[in-house]
C-alpha cells in the first residue's frame, strides 16, 4: 500500500469537520480508532504486535526475538491539533517497511514499528506518558494518580480501553528496543531541506501556577478593595513573555482554569499552566526563577497568593553523536538541527537506548494547530530516508 493511501486513511480518523483539527487524547474514542487502524494495518502485513499494559504497541518484522531496530511515533494529539505531529512517523514507518519488503530486503535483526500512547499529554497532563511509564521514569503509582479534566482517573481510562491498570510499569517492549529511530514533522522553520537529523532536544518543563484570591461581587466591590488573582496571573503572563524574549527561550501560558468562573464575580482562584523551554538547563532554570520572582512580587501587591508546582521537567537530550553521524552519512549529508519540542525519542534516549530522530520539513513552521502541514514530496522523501536508515541499521 502506498504512503499516499495510508496517509489518506489515517488522516481521515477524527478530523473535526469545522476546524480541520484533531483531538485524540490518550485512550479516548478517536485515539482508540486510530490505534485500531494501526493494528489492522499490522495484521494485514502479518506483523505480530506486542502490547504492554499501558497500551504501547510494537509490531515486529522479525528476524528472531532479540533486540531490534524500532521506529514509529504516536497517534494521539493535542486539543485541536494538526494531522502530522505523531501520525506521520507511524504512517511513514509502515510505508518504509513496505518499501523494504518490496525490495526483497532481509533484515539481520528485527525491525519494529511502534505506536506509543499519550505522547502529547493532552488528556492527563503528563507528556510522553506511555514512554515514561514503559521506561520506568514515571512510577506506576504516580501515573495512576493522574486525572483528566473531567475527573476520570488513568486507571478508569485504561479499564475502559480493555487494559489492566494494576499491571502497568516498566515494559518488556523496552528490552527489545536495541535502537530507536523516530521520524517526525519538524515543528519550526529551522529545516530548509526535505529531511534533516536531530542533534538534541531542548530541556523543557510544565509548571502549574496557582494564584489564590478572594471571591467578591464584580459590581459592588471597590477596585482598591479587591484581591484579584486574575490580575496577578495577567501580569505573570506578560512577565513570562518578556523574560523568554530576553533569554532567547520559550515561555507559554496556554491553559487557564478560573474559579468560580462567573462573569460577575471576582475570581477566588486562577490556575495557569506554564510551558517553558530553553537551549540549556541553566537558561531554563533562570527563566523559571525570573518569572516566579515577578509573579511573587505582583502577588504581594495584589494581596493574593502564589504556589508554583513543577508537573514535569525534562532535561536536555543530546542524541548519540555516533548514531547521529551515521544517519547523516546514510542520507548523504542531511542537515543537523536541534528541536524545542519534546518527543518519546527523548525519553528512550535518556533511558539509555541508542536513539536518533529524522525530521521532515515544515514549510510554515506551524504545529499543534490544524494549519500544520508538510508537502507530499517531502513526506515521500521522509519515507525514503527512513527506509534507507532502517536498511543500514538492520543489515
Amino acid at each position: 500500500m502506498s504512503f499516499e493511501t495510508l496517509w489518506a486513511d489515517e488522516s481521515a480518523i477524527g478530523r473535526d469537520p469545522e476546524t480541520g483539527g484533531y483531538t485524540r487524547g490518550g485512550w479516548s474514542p478517536t485515539e482508540r480508532e486510530a490505534t485500531h487502524w494501526f493494528l489492522d494495518q499490522c495484521a494485514a502485513r502479518n506483523l505480530p504486535v506486542q502490547t504492554d499494559p499501558i497500551g504501547n504497541h510494537i509490531a515486529w518484522w522479525s528476524a528472531g526475538d532479540g533486540p531490534g531496530v524500532v521506529t514509529g511515533s504516536h497517534l494521539d494529539s493535542v486539543i485541536d491539533g494538526g494531522a502530522f505531529d505523531g501520525p506521520l512517523g507511524v504512517v511513514s514507518a509502515l510505508a518504509a517497511v513496505d518499501r523494504l519488503r518490496a525490495e526483497g530486503f532481509e533484515p539481520g535483526v528485527p525491525i519494529g514499528i511502534g505506536a506509543f500512547v499519550e505522547e502529547e499529554g493532552a488528556r492527563f497532563g503528563m507528556p510522553c506518558l506511555g514512554s515514561r511509564v514503559a521506561t520506568g521514569v514515571l512510577p506506576a503509582d504516580k501515573a495512576l494518580q493522574l486525572q483528566d479534566r473531567t475527573g476520570v482517573g488513568l486507571a478508569q481510562a485504561l479499564e475502559q480501553a480493555g487494559l489492566d491498570p494494576t499491571a502497568i510499569g516498566p515494559s518488556p517492549l523496552v528490552e527489545r528496543m536495541g535502537t530507536f529511530i523516530e521520524l517526525h514533522v519538524e515543528q519550526g522553520r529551522g529545516l530548509t531541506a526535505p529531511v534533516g537529523v536531530a542533534s538534541s532536544i531542548w530541556p523543557h518543563g510544565r509548571y502549574r501556577f496557582t494564584f489564590g484570591g478572594e471571591a467578591n461581587h464584580a459590581g459592588t466591590t471597590l477596585m482598591e478593595d479587591r484581591h484579584d488573582p486574575m490580575l496577578t496571573y495577567a501580569m505573570t503572563a506578560l512577565a513570562a513573555n518578556k523574560q523568554a524574549r530576553l533569554a532567547g527561550a520559550r515561555a507559554t501560558f496556554g491553559r487557564v482554569s478560573v474559579e468560580p468562573n462567573g462573569t460577575n464575580a471576582v475570581p477566588s482562584q486562577v490556575t495557569a499552566w506554564l510551558d517553558a523551554r530553553a537551549a540549556d538547563t541553566g537558561t531554563l532554570e533562570s527563566l523559571l526563577a525570573a518569572i516566579t520572582k515577578q509573579a511573587t512580587e505582583r502577588a504581594e501587591r495584589d494581596g493574593t497568593t502564589l504556589e508554583v508546582t513543577a508537573e514535569s521537567v525534562s532535561p536536555i537530550v543530546d542524541f548519540p553523536a555516533g548514531l547521529r553521524d551515521r544517519l547523516v552519512n546514510v542520507l548523504d549529508g542531511a542537515p543537523v538541527l536541534p528541536t524545542g519540542a519534546g518527543h518519546d525519542a527523548g525519553v528512550f534516549s535518556a533511558a539509555g537506548i541508542p536513539t536518533a530522530m529524522l525530521f521532515v520539513r515544515n514549510p510554515t513552521g506551524v504545529s499543534h494547530s490544524p494549519a500544520e502541514y508538510a508537502e507530499q514530496d517531502d513526506c515521500l522523501a521522509g519515507v525514503e530516508a527512513l527506509a534507507a536508515v532502517l536498511k543500514d541499521l538492520a543489515k
